[in-house]
């Protein structure tokens, strides 16, 4: 591919609408999602349950790290079902009126998917409860002394909630989900099938080795995943080549700054602030969280679950710690944090 044919393909709305549609990554089925085998096979049981009872599915709490699939499996529960599904968010339901809108216009056994639940306002929750239990929700009309109650009908539908915080669910919303799921991080075999998979969906032809990089570079998360995937497929195709080795993807990984243990820069600075600022731990995650520009939800989302899974944080009733193999993985050792400490004084001396 020369220069000009490799600046119109980059130029096509085909290929960059193609090339930005999550959409087309996501499996459609159970049989197509790879990963989570706990969750699919009590799904499927489940599933298969309902439609011979010709019943609605009971309502489905999915909790985990973001980027698992969460929404997607949302998706694949409605397309085996053969429902329809509505799919928002805690924080876009302001008001009663939003979630009565949307609970008034569901149909027979469909699927109303509602993620960052642990978000949801009381007010919206307390509706959610009748709603979930007996298919009803009361309805205040008129106002002042006039004001009377009415209770409405729903069809009979399935609530599907997603979170990556179960612990600041409600009690009594978390009690009416019937099935309770928790992703867990997937493992190289897993992420390689999706990766292989998506590759197809993609058009890239990708080296089983370079598949196996891929996996362990992308922190147990298919999103993750599918972001390097479509950044190798840049970096191969702006280059010229056909087929995505290994070299290319250690190249690549390179210029994206993660490293073999799938670490990019952010996760560097993190373990960097533990042990050189905070001599290794143990310390508070909002503490930590503030060292490096991130929040304390940011931290414990999206980073902390692969820093615990590759060894190199414990979270200990005091705070985080950085382990032996953080220090040896960033080739630093015990005393790095007095050196470190020598020179801020030492620049404060100057300074003043």
């Amino acid at each position: 591919m020369d220069l000009e044919e490799r600046s119109n393909f980059l130029s096509s709305d085909k290929n960059i609408l193609y090339d930005r549609n999550e959409g087309e990554l996501r499996p459609k089925s159970l049989k197509d999602f790879a990963g989570q085998p706990h969750i699919k096979e009590n799904l499927n049981i489940f599933i298969t349950a309902s439609k011979e009872r010709n019943e609605a599915l009971d309502h489905v709490f999915l909790s985990g790290p973001p980027g698992l699939g969460k929404t997607t499996l949302a998706s694949i529960i409605a397309f085996e079902m053969n429902a329809i599904i509505k799919i928002t968010s805690a924080p876009a339901l302001d008001k009663p009126k939003d979630i009565v809108g949307i609970l008034t216009t569901l149909d027979d056994k469909s699927v109303l998917f509602i993620d960052e639940i642990h978000r949801l306002k009381p007010v919206i929750e307390e509706m959610l409860y009748m709603a979930m239990e007996d298919y009803e929700i009361d309805w205040v009309i008129g106002q002042g002394p006039a004001a009377r109650t009415v209770r409405i009908p729903i069809p009979k539908f399935t609530l599907i909630g997603a979170t990556t915080k179960p612990g600041k669910v409600a009690s009594p919303l978390y009690a009416r989900f019937g099935i309770a799921s928790r992703f867990e991080l997937y493992n190289e075999d897993e992420l390689v099938k999706i990766i292989k998979r998506n590759s197809v969906i993609l058009n890239v032809q990708l080296e089983a080795k370079a598949a196996l990089l891929l996996a362990k570079s992308s922190r147990g998360t298919p999103r993750v995943a599918n972001r390097i995937l479509r950044r190798m497929r840049d970096y191969a195709q702006v280059g010229g080549y056909n087929l995505i080795t290994e070299n290319i993807v250690s190249s690549g990984l390179e210029m994206l700054k993660i490293d073999n243990e799938g670490l990019d820069e952010q996760d560097r600075n993190i373990l960097k602030n533990l042990i050189l600022k905070f001599k290794g731990g143990p310390v508070g995650v909002e503490t930590l969280a503030i060292s490096v520009g991130e929040t304390a939800d940011s931290l414990e989302d999206f980073y902390e679950p692969y820093l615990i899974l590759k060894g190199l944080i414990e979270r200990t009733s005091r705070g985080r710690k950085a382990t032996d193999f953080a220090y040896s993985h960033l080739n630093m050792n015990r005393n790095d944090h007095n050196n470190w400490d020598s020179e801020q004084n030492g620049d404060q001396e100057i300074l003043f």
